[in-house]
């Protein structure tokens, strides 16, 4: 009787592995494409997040919110991808933007690392973004976290809430711009 336990719940385990990758994969391909340059590096960060998804769900950690870690450790990997380029190719991948003030949090917000140094950083800086957006407005601030933070489309969001896409991307504008006002000395600073 034991060995079927284990046994029934390592294939109930794959089954959710499985349902999890086939629901979150589309998506998070996609959110990964518009952030790295070529086809094979959304390829190999979509193997590194999906990788790193089956070695946690299996050991010892829970995931109480599946997509959302999904899009952090996506977002961790494209960063971890920018640092491993040389400056040069960071400038030019950067360059690539309209604009330098369209950085997304992965830019800025440092990965996480055993450097004190790095932690401390790191820390500084979610500090500051959740302190800033608590001074949002409500709509402003849940357009601004589902969108950014959890990844999801404005058509998900819109589905979610009952608002026009047009609204919540406004209303996203908004939350971008008083945020990187608000934000702007700490930029300068580090």
């Amino acid at each position: 009787m034991d060995a079927v336990f284990p046994r029934a719940f390592a294939n109930r385990q794959d089954i959710e592995i499985e349902e999890t990758i086939r629901k979150e994969r589309p998506r998070l391909l996609n959110f990964i494409r518009t952030r790295v340059r070529t086809e094979d590096d959304a390829q190999d960060i979509l193997q590194e997040v999906l990788g790193q998804f089956v070695e946690t769900y299996r050991g010892l950690e829970t995931i109480d919110r599946v997509g959302s870690w999904l899009f952090r450790v996506a977002r961790n990997k494209i960063t971890d991808a920018y640092r491993r380029r040389k400056p040069e190719a960071q400038l030019q991948m950067l360059g690539e933007r309209e604009h330098l003030s369209e950085m997304g949090l992965e830019d800025v917000v440092p990965t996480p690392t055993e450097d004190p140094e790095a932690l401390y950083m790191r820390e500084t800086i979610w500090h500051a973004i959740e302190a800033a957006l608590e001074e949002l407005p409500r709509a402003q601030r849940e357009a601004f976290v589902l969108h950014e933070l959890e990844g999801m489309s404005f058509k998900d969001i819109s589905e979610l809430t009952g608002e026009t896409e047009n609204s919540l991307r406004l209303r996203k504008h908004y939350a971008t711009r008083a945020l990187r006002a608000k934000l702007a000395s700490l930029y300068h600073s580090l």
